[in-house]
C-alpha cells in the first residue's frame, strides 16, 4: 500500500463517499463544491490523476470523472470509513420480526435473510450446515444503476444459485476478522470487479453457517458491515438452544 498524503486521503475518502451516494463518476469541481477540501479544482484534479496512477482510482471511458478501483474501495473500508451501528430501536425491531420463528429453522433463516436485505437494501444470502441456501432482496439490486446492465445482473443471479460457489466464498473468512469484506477480483473469476460482498459466520454446538450481503462494489459499507455483524450475532444467540 502506498503512503498517501493527508490531502490525497481526504480527496479519496470524499470521492468514494460521493460515488457510493450517486453511483456516478466524480469530478474535481463536484468535490470542490460539496466537500470541504481546502483546495482548488485544479489541485484536486492533479491529485486525482496521481491517485489514478497509484491504482486507487480509474477513469471510465465515457466520463471525465473518476471512480474508485477495488484497491481504492478496500483502502476506504479498512482504513477510512466509520461504521454506523444499528440503533437499539433497530435491533429490537429486527429481533421482534424473527422471534416468532425461533423454533422453526427453515422459516427462521428465511426471515433472518429477509430482514438483512430490508436493512441493507441489498441482496442478502445465508447458508447452513445442511447445504441450504437462502436469498432475499432481489428487488433491491434491480433498483441499483449498476444492475441496469442485464449482463451484470444475469451473471450475479446465476452465481447465487450455486451453493458450492457461494460456500467457497464464505469459507474465505479469516479467523482474525468477525466480518469479511471481499471486493472485485477477491470474489473469484465468476464475479468480476462490479461486486462487493460482506459476510460473517455463525456457530453454535448444533448449528453453523454464514450470512451476508452482496451488491455493487459501492455498497454502503458504513451501515452494511455493522448490520451483517449484528445479524450473525443474533443467529448465534437464538439458535444456541437448538
Amino acid at each position: 500500500m502506498h503512503d498517501l498524503t493527508q490531502r490525497q486521503v481526504q480527496i479519496l475518502k470524499s470521492l468514494i463517499e460521493e460515488y457510493i451516494e450517486t453511483a456516478e463518476p466524480v469530478g474535481s469541481e463536484t468535490l470542490e463544491k460539496k466537500h470541504n477540501l481546502s483546495a482548488s479544482p485544479a489541485t484536486i484534479r492533479n491529485e486525482m490523476v496521481r491517485l489514478t496512477e497509484l491504482g486507487y482510482l480509474k477513469k471510465p471511458h465515457t466520463s471525465a470523472g473518476r471512480i474508485p478501483t477495488g484497491t481504492g474501495m478496500k483502502f476506504y473500508v479498512t482504513q477510512l470509513m466509520k461504521e454506523k451501528d444499528l440503533s437499539v430501536a433497530e435491533e429490537v425491531s429486527i429481533k421482534e420480526k424473527v422471534w416468532d420463528f425461533r423454533d422453526r429453522q427453515e422459516m427462521f433463516m428465511k426471515e433472518m435473510t429477509k430482514s438483512l436485505a430490508e436493512k441493507t437494501k441489498a441482496l442478502a444470502i445465508a447458508t447452513n450446515q445442511d447445504g441450504s441456501l437462502y436469498c432475499s432482496g432481489y428487488a433491491h439490486i434491480l433498483d441499483m444503476p449498476e444492475f441496469f446492465d442485464i449482463d451484470i445482473t444475469k451473471n450475479l443471479l446465476g452465481v447465487i444459485d450455486e451453493y458450492e460457489y457461494i460456500n467457497e466464498i464464505f469459507a474465505r473468512l479469516s479467523e482474525e476478522e468477525d466480518v469479511q469484506i471481499l471486493l472485485g477480483e477477491e470474489l473469484g473469476p465468476r464475479l468480476p470487479d462490479s461486486y462487493g460482498f460482506v459476510f460473517t459466520r455463525y456457530h453454535t454446538p448444533r448449528f453453523e453457517g454464514s450470512i451476508g450481503v452482496i451488491g455493487p462494489v459501492r455498497l454502503n459499507y458504513t451501515y452494511v458491515v455493522p448490520a451483517v455483524r449484528y445479524m450473525g450475532g443474533l443467529v448465534e444467540e437464538i439458535t444456541k438452544e437448538w
